[in-house]
């Protein structure tokens, strides 16, 4: 039966995201001939530069073309001559609600060769999941501001939690541990002060795990989370927890399996449009020197193409980032001892030299690797 083409909407972005994105297509397009499926590439000019041209940020015109496609590969956004939010809020909010894209799902993993900033921690200790709720919380933008510019000046900022968001986080999080075969699912909250929040945070929670019987369960709350990912981490497998919670301990995450250049994150819609992306932001001092680390890039294509049906394609393009990373000097930028481009090469040399034979879906095809631009 031939296999559906993967068609991708990628958004290069601003700084040195063009650059990062340029060496996940490369990869891409060897996996693609090494695994035998096709693609189609549509390219969309948003970010900073459209922005301070145009004033747009999202126009509705580009969301309903990017409805259209399988998935979305992301660069970074963040330019230093625009307001910090305007960007943030225009197109990567409005992308996680416009798309529903309720997970945030941030895989840990320390690869072997990589250096670890705790003691005596390996790559057999520093692996599990964070599946953080991505579309409700403090980032719905719920407040407002009283007396503003004066000195009795009020700032209200709200979180909103939902029966029916925090259940499909929640039962997501469940399926998934499953699924990878993890023995525990953590909640991670803060039912001690924030209490009508976590409180159905936490009974939602208890209520879904009783269709999982087989997980393990424990409730931590997020500070002891925080200690925990330092002085244990070998207790976690799969963490689930809110927006904000979620956003703070997945940036400790990085720090733990190596840094930004290697941590790489999916905002996911299961039933819908997802979006794929390295953690780290657009880096402008370090555009156009070719020194930025594009891992992180390469391993979020690794994710998008495990959730869009590739598997065998994901794990080529995972075995052969971990054959990579023992050469490099660091993983820091302009530290590697490869230039931004030759990482890239490494890496897709290595898939297309990698043993497994069986494509991803079981067939053979020629690759197809049309491109459309979108202003």
């Amino acid at each position: 039966m031939p296999i559906k083409p993967l068609n991708l909407a990628v958004i290069p972005g601003d700084g040195t995201g063009p650059e990062v994105i340029a060496e996940g297509l490369k990869v891409l397009r060897a996996a693609a001939s090494r695994y035998g499926f096709k693609y189609h590439l549509t390219r969309f000019n948003l970010g900073g530069e459209r922005y301070r041209k145009t004033g747009e940020t999202l126009p509705d015109s580009v969301l309903s073309e990017l409805r259209e496609h399988s998935a979305i590969y992301l660069g970074a956004i963040g330019h230093p001559e625009v307001k910090p939010g305007i960007l943030e809020q225009g197109i990567l909010l409005k992308l996680r609600f416009e798309l529903d894209q309720y997970i945030n799902l941030r895989p840990v993993q320390l690869y072997p060769g990589v250096p670890c900033p705790l003691r005596d921690k390996g790559p057999a200790d520093i692996d599990f999941i964070v599946v953080r709720e991505n579309t409700e919380g403090l980032y719905v933008g719920s407040g407002g501001f009283l007396k503003k510019g004066t000195p009795d000046e009020v700032a209200i900022q709200e979180s909103i939690n939902t029966r029916r968001g925090v259940e499909r986080v929640v039962r997501y999080a469940f399926r998934l541990t499953r699924k990878l075969g993890r023995k525990k699912l953590t909640l991670g909250g803060k039912t001690n002060v924030l209490t009508y929040a976590f409180d159905l945070w936490e009974r939602t929670f208890r209520e879904v795990a009783r269709e999982f019987p087989r997980i393990e369960t424990e409730y931590l709350h997020v500070d002891a989370i925080s200690m925990w990912m330092v002085t244990r981490p070998e207790r976690f497998d799969v963490i689930v927890t809110d927006n904000m919670f979620g956003d703070i301990i997945t940036d400790l995450g990085a720090a733990l399996q190596g840094g930004l250049g290697i941590a790489a994150g999916g905002n996911l819609n299961p039933e819908g449009v997802s979006m794929y992306e390295p953690i780290g932001g657009s880096a402008p001092k370090y555009t156009g020197k070719g020194v930025i680390n594009p891992l992180a890039a390469i391993l979020a294509l690794k994710l998008l193409l495990e959730h869009q049906g590739f598997p065998a394609a994901a794990r080529g393009v995972e075995q052969a980032v971990i054959s990579v990373i023992p050469r490099l000097k660091s993983l820091a930028a302009g530290k590697m001892g490869f230039s931004t481009r030759q990482v890239g090469d490494l890496v897709a040399n290595s898939l297309k030299k990698w043993s497994p034979t069986a494509s991803s879906r079981g067939t053979s095809t020629k690759l197809s690797a049309g491109v459309t631009r979108r202003s």
